[in-house]
């Protein structure tokens, strides 16, 4: 980068147009006073105006020093003796007033000092500071000296310059200097910098993506990166990132970074833990060894209950960008023991007090808390006690900032039941072994084991938790673990859980889809296919939308899914399209796997060999589709009128290969074409029949079967 930024073409015509005067003066002096030429003497007084200094760059016809020339009327100082017009400073007791309209008026002694301080000039001084700050950070990596030369400058309103320039410093230098970069501006948000100048810097380096490339050939990937970070250091709202594209010209390469930052960083699993270690460690050493001591001085105070030592602690550890880990630790230490609350909350009221933790550093903590509350799985009734914190904070004063995180929970009932705090306790260790079946299951693709797994909980009221975590877990994977869920809901509806759990689960996500929308920007798309494909799968019926969305606000982001899925229904050949969105469970295309199925159906009813009709369904490895082996075997056997294919249903019945579910489900998709198949097989209704006679003989049906 270079040493000084220079100014935009428009920045320049707007300085050019507050300062311009009419070389014969007829358009009268300039107004605009933030542009002005000031004129000081040496004693430090301000004279006069922009018009005045105008008369500087008038020749002189008779040859007078520009000292004494008349365009200027000010005089440093006058003597006791006057010219005749005044008299002295001392006998007037006041400050001595020029005469601009006196010829005669010029002071005898030194010349006056001309100096003109324009808008230009203090914005670049500005930014010449800022600049010294990069540097002179990136040379120590001392965050208390660049917060505290930040605060020095005082200068808000070019915030945004200072994120930008911090930035755009750090994309050709080192990993180090980049982790340091991102390091700062986490700690300084909020606290020095104001979110809305924070955003600005950055809509600024997004903007200057075309420049920056040229100069740095990775310029777009690591500006895509550093708008991750943000993101995932809660300084940036997800959201943002849409408002940053609006304000981005069409073709600009500011769209490839956005992009980048979104599909690249920002979409994959853990991403947070990706994203905070792609540069490694700062090199200043905040880390776990800074969270230790941490640790360490809040369990000492726990034992000695010492305010005044706990403070000189909090005071020798000297990371003030930092404190608001104290507090975060503070908060969660109190929802893990309330016996503990009055303690540590004075603590943390003591030193607010002192000044010692800023108000800003109070608001940071409770709001990294209240951003990974839903991950506090361990601690009973999270979001109530949280709550209740925010309320005690705001009461005593330590809290002051207008704090606007909406929790949809009540102040925490001091009468409640032991029976409901148990009933808490079990929901989340449920949540905490339901998550990790899930991901197993992810990785191993064995529908089996869940079922064994679920049976084993034996918490089928919970059945409706299981459901949504299945869903949520999957919306922020690929396009295989998305098909993978859907997959198990359908094994598993019927057999493990009901319609009613997965319409109840539905409604629960819906309602939450605006807050699930700001961390998947995706996520009503994604929830209008699953909702449409538990329809298609037979899971949920038509009936069921409009029970789900009785439920829902009119105007909510739940309510547009639920017509969306509606939409996705009604489209010709829905079904075949939706069952396609994501691919086959195991990369398997639909089509090749139906084609595999009618052919080894056809050797079958030429070769009569069950055992290797077996094998070769074993070998498609998809238990999910087995449906369509049923519904396939049916209608052959009913346009070959050949029953002896219902004995290889029975066989792969009898061995488990295809479960009462799928049975159960491609006799009912028999069932819905039937009308259909009557017209190329004139008795289709009558064979179909005899064929459902059979399977209820030999328990092939769940016991809901209709028919």
């Amino acid at each position: 980068m270079s040493a000084s930024e220079p100014f935009s073409k428009a920045e320049k015509h707007e300085l050019l147009n507050s300062m311009s005067i009419d070389d014969k003066r007829s358009s009268g002096p300039v107004s605009p006073k933030a542009t002005a030429p000031i004129f000081h003497s040496k004693h430090g007084k301000t004279s006069f105006s922009a018009y005045d200094a105008v008369k500087l760059d008038i020749p002189s016809h008779s040859g007078t020093p520009w000292g004494r020339k008349k365009g200027i009327y000010f005089a440093e100082s006058c003597g006791a003796e006057d010219r005749g017009t005044r008299g002295s400073l001392l006998n007037t007791g006041r400050e001595a007033c020029m005469d601009r309209k006196d010829p005669n008026d010029e002071c005898e002694e030194e010349p006056s000092t001309l100096v003109t301080v324009t808008a230009a000039e203090s914005i670049q001084e500005c930014k010449n500071k800022l600049k010294q700050i990069v540097e002179e950070y990136f040379l120590t990596g001392n965050i208390s000296q660049a917060t505290a030369s930040l605060r020095d400058l005082a200068s808000p309103t070019y915030d945004y310059y200072f994120v930008k320039k911090l930035i755009s410093m750090a994309l050709d230098r080192h990993d180090g200097e980049k982790e340091n970069a991102a390091a700062l501006l986490s700690s300084i948000h909020a606290d020095v910098i104001d979110p809305q100048q924070m955003l600005k810097g950055y809509e600024r380096l997004v903007e200057s993506a075309d420049s920056l490339s040229t100069s740095i050939p990775d310029a777009l990937e690591i500006l895509a990166l550093f708008v991750a970070r943000a993101i995932a250091d809660g300084i940036l709202p997800r959201s943002s990132l849409q408002n940053i594209v609006k304000s981005l010209p069409e073709g600009a390469k500011g769209h490839d970074v956005i992009s980048l930052a979104d599909k690249l960083y920002l979409s994959p699993p853990f991403h947070a833990d990706i994203v905070e270690r792609r540069w490694g460690r700062p090199t200043r050493t905040i880390d776990e060894h800074m969270k230790n001591k941490i640790s360490a001085l809040l369990n000492e105070y726990l034992e000695n209950k010492d305010k005044i030592e706990a403070c000189r602690c909090i005071r020798e550890l000297n990371v003030p960008f930092f404190h608001h880990e104290i507090v975060e630790r503070i908060l969660i230490l109190v929802m893990k023991n309330r016996k503990l609350e009055s303690l540590l909350l004075t603590l943390l009221k003591e030193a607010t007090d002192e000044g010692l933790i800023t108000s800003s550093e109070v608001l940071k903590g409770f709001t990294r808390l209240a951003g990974a509350i839903d991950d506090l799985a361990d601690i009973v009734h999270a979001r109530e006690v949280f709550a209740h914190l925010v309320s005690t904070a705001i009461e005593d004063g330590y809290l002051t900032s207008p704090y606007t995180i909406i929790l949809q929970c009540s102040k925490p009932d001091e009468d409640r039941t032991k029976d409901m705090v148990t009933e808490m306790d079990q929901i989340s260790l449920f949540k905490q072994k339901v998550t990790a079946i899930i991901q197993e299951y992810f990785l191993s693709d064995d529908i089996s084991e869940v079922i064994r797994s679920l049976e084993e909980l034996s918490s089928p009221h919970l059945n409706a938790v299981f459901v949504k975590r299945v869903v949520t877990l999957a919306m922020d994977r690929k396009n295989r673990e998305k098909e993978m869920a859907s997959v198990l809901l359908s094994s598993l509806c019927g057999k493990v859980i009901s319609s009613e759990d997965v319409a109840k689960s539905f409604v629960n996500m819906l309602e939450t889809a605006e807050d699930t929308a700001l961390d998947i920007p995706d996520a009503a798309n994604e929830l209008a296919f699953f909702l449409a494909r538990t329809v298609v799968d037979a899971i949920l019926v038509p009936v069921h939308l409009d029970e789900i969305k009785e439920q829902l606000k009119p105007d909510s982001l739940g309510t547009d899914v639920v017509n969306s899925a509606r939409s996705l229904l009604a489209a010709r050949h829905a079904g075949e399209r939706i069952l396609r969105c994501w691919g086959g469970g195991s990369g398997w295309v639909m089509d090749d796997v139906k084609e595999k199925i009618v052919r080894l159906l056809e050797e079958f009813e030429a070769v009569g060999d069950v055992t290797e009709a077996c094998r070769c369904i074993r070998e498609i490895d998809m238990s999910f589709f087995h449906h369509e082996v049923v519904k396939k075997a049916l209608v052959m056997a009913m346009e070959k009128q050949n029953d002896n294919l219902l004995d290889l249903l029975h066989e792969c019945s009898d061995q488990g290969l295809i479960t009462v579910d799928q049975m159960t489900k491609g006799f009912k998709r028999v069932a819905d074409s039937i009308d259909d198949l009557v017209l190329d097989i004139p008795n289709a209704k009558e064979k179909f029949m005899q064929y459902v006679q059979k399977a209820k003989s030999y328990g092939w049906f769940n016991q809901d079967w209709p028919m």
